[in-house]
């Protein structure tokens, strides 16, 4: 036991754990496993625990050449679905001794497009949503270790990439208004050319096709609750059989929906039945509540971190895409007779 004011080294916890430095350099920096055994592991943490040893980590990090941070690339912060990313990512990253820069793609009001001197001096890696992607050419983040999220895995940027299953999110959606009876739908879809937008299109289209008797048409719109509004009351009141059944791509456009139902005259589920996606405290502040799919963000952003922290230790990240769920709220029904 080291005593009096002098600091513990790495050497001390070797001699305790009657081990090499190099092995309590390797257990300490989480790199030991198939190096040493499991038990030379513990060994080494507890010694390291009772003798209050702490890595120097300034020091470790010129070594290493790393700044122990990772910037998260993101849309503007519209809705608490990216703070929710943001949380699951710095935990995970403050695990493992991590911090994380938040960037909000610069857009509007955003920040200035070059946050950093030098963003491969400043950064050990990235994190970027699809939706985000043309921000890393500005920061040359494109230049760094990178994960993808909601990015198509053929042609991502990233050395990996991390997805919801959007897909089978909207084959529930079908499948739950299929199964109410609904065969005229409309599909507000949000006007972002977006890999994770195409992803929703063409299985909400599948899946539609593949009923006889189903038609679908699509209508356009800016992710706002306003240009929401107004693209859903132009579609709704177009000439021919109104859809029965409206499907968004996500909650903000359905509360759009909504006004625009409201302002025609139609009732929601009775006249039309309304779905978002995401899951945002917006889909119970609605009356009635939303239809929606459930988007686990704090786990997205979990996985993102840890599929980065893989990366950086030339790991392979854990594959399969994050499981998502329909909630069927008061927002559909069965479709009156005509």
């Amino acid at each position: 036991m080291v005593r009096g004011s002098t600091r513990p080294t790495s050497r001390d916890v070797a001699h305790a754990a009657g081990v090499s430095q190099a092995a309590v350099s390797l257990v300490l920096g989480d790199k030991w496993r198939g190096r040493v055994s499991e038990a030379t592991a513990e060994r080494v943490r507890q010694a390291a625990r009772e003798l209050g040893y702490r890595p120097n980590l300034a020091a470790r990090n010129l070594r290493l050449g790393r700044t122990r941070t990772v910037l998260l690339v993101v849309p503007a912060l519209t809705t608490e679905f990216f703070a929710g990313v943001y949380t699951g990512a710095a935990r995970v990253a403050a695990a493992h001794g991590f911090g994380v820069v938040l960037y909000p793609s610069p857009e509007g009001i955003g920040p200035a497009r070059d946050p950093f001197a030098s963003a491969q001096a400043a950064l050990d890696g990235v994190i970027a949503s699809s939706m985000a992607a043309d921000a890393l050419t500005d920061i040359r983040g494109d230049q760094l270790p990178l994960v993808m999220l909601d990015s198509d895995p053929a042609g991502s940027l990233g050395a990996a990439t991390v997805n919801l299953d959007i897909a089978d999110g909207v084959r529930q959606i079908a499948d739950h208004l299929l199964g109410l009876g609904h065969r005229r739908f409309l599909h507000l879809a949000a006007d972002v050319p977006s890999w994770t937008f195409e992803v929703r299109a063409r299985e909400l289209h599948a899946r539609v096709a593949a009923v006889p008797g189903a038609a679908l048409t699509t209508a356009p719109a800016p992710i706002s609750i306003e240009g929401a509004q107004r693209a859903a009351e132009t579609a709704l009141a177009a000439p021919g059989p109104r859809p029965t059944a409206l499907v968004c791509d996500d909650d903000k456009l359905a509360a759009g929906a909504y006004k625009a139902a409201r302002r025609l005259g139609l009732r929601i589920p009775e006249d039309l039945s309304v779905t978002g996606l995401d899951d945002l405290a917006l889909a119970t502040a609605i009356d009635p509540e939303l239809t929606t799919v459930r988007l686990d963000a704090e786990l997205f952003g979990e996985r993102g971190m840890q599929a980065l922290l893989a990366v950086l230790d030339g790991r392979e990240p854990e594959a399969g895409d994050i499981p998502v769920e329909l909630v069927v709220r008061g927002s559909t029904a069965p479709p009156r007779a005509s």
